[in-house]
């Protein structure tokens, strides 16, 4: 059994099916329209090095493919990657009024299982993907292998924001307003509880860090944004040294 055959993922999958129709407009409540700036962010991460050809690792209904096809220079070309069909779907119905659409991509497939050579992108990147992943390491381990060397892997997640007076504020927003809102508004209201649940047991931004740094990446460079409640990973896999 592969990972993505696992009943996790499965259960993953399928509830992401369910909300796709919903998706983007809850998106857009939930984080106030603030998840536009951070894909921003990611992508001018990303793109810093002049990447050519990048992988969205978990593309969803391509969000974060599309602002990376706007946002590259010419020669910039992004392959969108999502188990979930009805996500995919979406991305595509999307493609007509999306800049540089001819620029992008979509295939379905596992994250866990990438169905791409080595050493062929020059930039990974994940928007909001990591706590759904049933097998951290071998997603990070994935996206080293499809890296060229000195390509540069960013993620953008939600984590529990440390302990201080943000912290109550957002434990009432996130873990109990945020599910009735998915109820009301949600197809599958019980993904958003979902969601929250995630959250509240994710690891901490710095065990992720090294989760990253394990599967072979150099030091993790974290940005936090809302008070650490949001967070982006930027590493790179080590150039090639050259032969004596």
């Amino acid at each position: 059994m592969t990972a993505s055959d696992q009943p996790r993922d499965r259960a993953v999958r399928g509830m992401f099916d369910d909300v796709a129709p919903r998706y983007d407009l809850l998106n857009r409540i939930i984080s106030f329209r603030l998840d536009g700036y951070w894909r921003k962010a990611a992508v001018a991460a990303v793109l810093r090095g002049g990447a050519g050809l990048v992988l969205d690792l978990g593309a969803g209904t391509g969000d974060l493919t599309f602002t990376a096809a706007k946002s590259g220079r010419g020669g910039t070309r992004v392959i969108g990657l999502d188990f979930s069909l009805e996500m995919l779907r979406l991305a595509e119905r999307k493609k007509p009024r999306a800049a540089r659409a001819r620029e992008t991509q979509f295939v379905q497939g596992s994250a866990l299982f990438a169905p791409f050579k080595a050493g062929v992108f020059d930039g990974v990147m994940s928007a909001f993907v990591l706590r759904n992943v049933s097998d951290l390491k071998l997603f990070f381990t994935e996206a080293q292998r499809v890296l060229k060397p000195g390509g540069t892997l960013v993620t953008l997640d939600m984590f529990p924001p440390p302990k201080n007076w943000f912290s109550p504020l957002y434990a009432l927003y996130f873990y109990r307003l945020v599910p009735w809102i998915g109820k009301v508004l949600s197809p599958n209201g019980q993904a958003y509880r979902y969601l929250s649940q995630s959250v509240r047991q994710f690891h901490s931004p710095e065990a992720v860090a090294g989760l990253i740094e394990g599967a072979r990446f150099e030091p993790v460079e974290l940005r936090k944004f809302l008070n650490g409640a949001v967070c982006m990973h930027v590493a790179q896999k080590p150039r090639a040294r050259p032969s004596k």
